[in-house]
């Protein structure tokens, strides 16, 4: 956690959460007008300080998650599925209790998922114009620096390896991003499932675009945040699972951390094909179509992987939106609120 004190002063900021959050509202309203690289900017910052403060205000012991309803969940699938009017947090904590995971249908709507995917190619083609030190435009790629206080390094390498790009470091593309949650209802919902006020990440929210030739490797995300409680929005901007990558998913729950490094899987955090066999237990390892707006939910736990293979002739447009609650955020990860 961060060391200031609680509801306290922070640096380069207005004092207190509800001056911070008045700056922030006021912020959002002028930037739907009329976005502003300097103001989308601004956002992040006082985000990135609001989420500070959350995280040192953390009570305990922290509030009870949702009561499951597994009398709700779709009977006889391996993977449930829903639409996006039934979800609920506790439908939510079924499906992720029971199978892992739940898969939302329309959880935001068609035409607003697929209007991200052309500033997801401009935050790309400005990023790779900011790396050869030309001029980038700064509402699509403008590297995010948070608050020394809560944050480790980021390693955007890594995120470019697997076909990603940090949301916090395209400002205006992290504002749509914020307002297209807003609009689906994901604050409230993610609160009621964690039974806390959620917050993002920087280190863990990511801009995708997989390119068939993007590899996958079997992981729980878990295995590499440390003792958490979260919840992950894995949002598809267009259709994938056969002509563009998708993910293989083990659709049961697991209670612990599979084994990793064996076999093929050599890196730290990697699960073998093996393992994740016997992880299945007899469950059928699923490779799922979505549609624009469709979304998979899952915790730390959930086993899968980026599925892709030589028949796809097509790139995947994808959202990962990783939520924490403050009882449990992973240490060194920089926070922003929602």
């Amino acid at each position: 956690m961060a060391d200031g004190p609680p509801g306290g002063a922070v640096a380069d900021g207005p004092p207190g959460g509800p001056a911070l959050a008045a700056e922030i509202e006021s912020l959002r309203e002028a930037n739907r007008v009329a976005g502003d690289a300097e103001r989308e900017r601004r956002l992040l910052h006082l985000r990135n300080l609001l989420a500070i403060q959350m995280l040192d205000a953390v009570v305990d012991p922290p509030p009870q998650q949702a009561k499951p309803d597994f009398d709700g969940l779709p009977r006889g699938v391996a993977l449930p599925e829903i639409a996006a009017a039934e979800l609920t947090p506790e439908l939510l904590r079924a499906g992720i209790l029971r199978h892992g995971c739940l898969l939302v249908r329309g959880l935001v709507a068609p035409e607003r998922a697929r209007a991200l995917i052309a500033g997801i190619d401009r935050a790309f083609a400005a990023r790779t114009r900011h790396e050869a030190r030309g001029a980038a435009d700064p509402r699509y790629y403008s590297e995010f620096e948070p608050d020394p206080r809560q944050a480790g390094p980021l390693i955007r390498e890594w995120i470019r390896l697997g076909g990603g790009l940090l949301a916090a470091d395209s400002p205006g593309l992290s504002f749509e991003l914020s307002e297209l949650l807003a609009a689906a209802g994901l604050p409230g919902l993610v609160e009621g499932y964690l039974g806390e006020p959620p917050l993002l990440t920087v280190d863990k929210t990511t801009l995708r675009r997989a390119e068939p030739s993007t590899a996958g490797a079997w992981h729980q995300d878990g295995a590499f945040m440390g003792q958490v409680k979260a919840l992950n929005l894995w949002l598809s901007l267009s259709h994938c699972g056969d002509t563009a990558p998708g993910l293989d998913v083990v659709p049961r729950r697991l209670e612990a951390y599979v084994q990793t490094q064996t076999e093929e899987a050599r890196l730290r955090n990697q699960v073998s094909q093996r393992m994740a066999e016997e992880a299945a237990d007899g469950a059928p390892i699923l490779r799922p179509l979505f549609d624009p707006g469709d979304a998979l939910l899952f915790d730390e736990l959930f086993l899968h992987k980026t599925a892709s293979d030589p028949g796809m002739r097509e790139p995947r447009y994808a959202v990962e939106s990783w939520f924490f609650a403050p009882s449990g955020f992973p240490r060194d990860y920089a926070p922003l609120t929602l």
